[in-house]
């Protein structure tokens, strides 16, 4: 077993839960043969309360004991802050309680600025024995270098759409295979999405961008900076960001003679947008958009920001 794993992969394919498991199952006194926890001795029920002696969990406050956003906590701080991971030194140092591991689970691991991730780093470079660290990221390049070299890196791939599909079904989401597209892939983000109310901007971002060169970047801007007022911290100003690259990504391969991969309806309105634009300004267009999603972190003024990226879009049909 090393001493720290990297799990990495896109945002909604349970990577948090996946860690959460793989620990049960360490701590646990009686595993099953799967090395899964059996749910029944005394780890697990310390583990299902949240209290056990070796486990620790640093995640921002704003995030609830399942790795969510919790409404209500907008203003709770949205990075792991330095004073968590000095806490870890009485933890660290006494040693497991139970003779087994004594484990940190990290999630998400971008969530660190450099200070705290400086502070990780000297426990990563010399970890006390039976030590586990399990950071989980969906961003691993905000990560710092340094960080990601003292971790064995796990990939989590995608499941396969049909399976995907099938859990989605069951779930009780129509449409199952356009939303997962619309989610890259991760049914996870594509549940979440299919949820009443929960798409409501993406279907504004669709209608708006589907206008092409009658775009209103400026009412568009509104819309979508109410709701991401009214998410209180559910829906992050580079969600929207995200959806704009995917929809330059569609134009791209429609305008290439290829089949879109994220808005499976529009895919007749994307061929006919992407043929009144120059291939290169579309490219242009995307590399710009990736600056910008960095820039969605932490914006001056969110409608500023927004009303610049749509009007950037209605640009690329200028004659």
């Amino acid at each position: 077993m090393p001493h720290a794993l990297l799990l990495l992969g896109q945002r909604g394919l349970g990577k948090f839960e996946l860690a959460r498991q793989f620990a049960a199952g360490l701590l646990c006194e009686q595993p099953r043969s799967d090395g899964q926890a059996c749910g029944h001795c005394l780890a697990c029920n310390w583990q299902a309360q949240g209290n056990h002696p070796d486990f620790r969990l640093l995640q921002p406050e704003a995030l609830t004991d399942d790795g969510e956003t919790e409404e209500g906590k907008k203003k709770a701080s949205q990075q792991i802050t330095i004073d968590q991971v000095r806490a870890l030194d009485d933890f660290l140092n006494v040693g497991a309680h139970r003779g087994g591991f004594s484990i940190v689970l990290v999630n998400p691991a971008e969530a660190m600025n450099r200070a705290t991730a400086n502070a990780l780093l000297k426990t990563l470079e010399e970890p006390p024995p039976s030590t586990l660290f399990l950071l989980v990221s969906s961003d691993p390049m905000r990560l710092l270098p340094t960080i990601r070299s003292r971790c064995q890196v796990m990939p989590v791939p995608l499941p396969a759409p049909a399976r995907a599909e099938a859990a989605l079904a069951a779930a009780g989401v129509t449409e199952a295979r356009r939303w997962l597209a619309l989610a890259g892939g991760a049914p996870g983000l594509a549940l979440e999405w299919s949820q009443a109310g929960q798409g409501d901007w993406l279907e504004t971002l669709i209608r708006r961008l589907a206008a092409g060169s009658a775009v209103e970047p400026l009412a568009l801007a509104g819309e979508l900076e109410k709701a991401v007022k009214d998410s209180k911290g559910r829906l992050p100003l580079k969600a929207v960001v995200d959806g704009l690259q995917k929809w330059l990504v569609d134009l791209q391969l429609a305008g290439n003679g290829l089949s879109v991969r994220y808005f499976l309806p529009q895919a007749a309105t994307i061929a006919n947008l992407a043929a009144m634009i120059p291939p290169a300004r579309l490219s242009r267009a995307y590399r710009t958009s990736v600056a910008r999603r960095r820039e969605a972190e932490q914006p001056l003024n969110p409608r500023l920001f927004l009303e610049g990226l749509f009007l950037d879009y209605r640009a690329l049909f200028a004659s």
